[in-house]
């Protein structure tokens, strides 16, 4: 099982760790800073330096078909470490950042607007929603509200709860499409102020004011009962 470090502390850029075993699907560590591609949110990039050795650029991160272990999957032709090497696993923090401010601001648009969800992806100071929503919705309408609970700067924190206390309280789940992971025992909750609480295992901001000013790009129809949402994010 690899510590997610990232978990805890989303601002960590790097940290030391061991290979416990790399192949072509990807180097596998004890330890990672590396978010795993899920939830709408892309796996991250960066790379591993091999203690006295050359770095391995790192081109996505994903989980193996356990669950627990992440691999860090090397850009094509790269050399792969050796089981037991040290390495140092750093981020490509700018664009981890970007997707850190556009995962928060979506939780926010749930807020704004509080229809159940039935997708969304998150990008690089940018992403998307889809709603389950018949009503017409004004661009400038939403986009204020969005910026008024960003402007907000409300903490943005985690706590972690039970399987059984989320099914005690089966409205914290917003996604329609994407569940919460389950099989550890306990779901982690991220909670933005008193403005929204709900499960994810992304990665976020520590207050909505690091956000900056969003823009609702595009609000399209998607069939009858369904709105998906575009936003994108101005340079902090």
């Amino acid at each position: 099982m690899t510590e997610t470090l990232f978990r805890d502390d989303a601002y960590l850029r790097e940290t030391h760790a061991t290979v416990v075993s790399a192949d072509a699907r990807g180097v596998a560590l004890d330890r990672t800073v590396f978010y795993p591609q899920g939830g709408g949110q892309p796996g991250d990039q960066g790379e591993l330096t091999v203690e006295g050795g050359a770095a391995i650029p790192i081109v996505n991160t994903i989980y193996d078909a356990d669950r627990k272990t992440i691999l860090h999957v090397p850009a094509e032709g790269a050399a792969l470490p050796a089981p037991g090497a040290a390495v140092v696993a750093r981020l490509d923090w700018e664009k981890r950042h970007k997707r850190m401010r556009a995962h928060t601001a979506l939780h926010l648009l749930s807020v704004a607007l509080p229809y159940p969800v039935t997708g969304g992806s998150v990008g690089e100071a940018d992403g998307r929603l889809d709603f389950d929503c018949e009503a017409t919705l004004d661009k400038a309408e939403v986009e204020a509200k969005l910026n008024e609970l960003i402007a907000l700067d409300a903490p943005v924190g985690f706590r972690w709860i039970t399987d059984e206390e989320l099914d005690a309280n089966p409205a914290l789940v917003k996604t329609m499409s994407v569940k919460p992971p389950r099989g550890s025992g306990k779901v982690r909750l991220v909670a933005i102020g008193g403005l929204d609480l709900q499960p994810c295992g992304g990665t976020h901001v520590a207050r909505t004011g690091e956000i900056g000013r969003a823009t609702v790009t595009q609000i399209e129809k998607k069939g009858r009962i369904n709105r998906r949402v575009r936003i994108t994010l101005a340079q902090p």
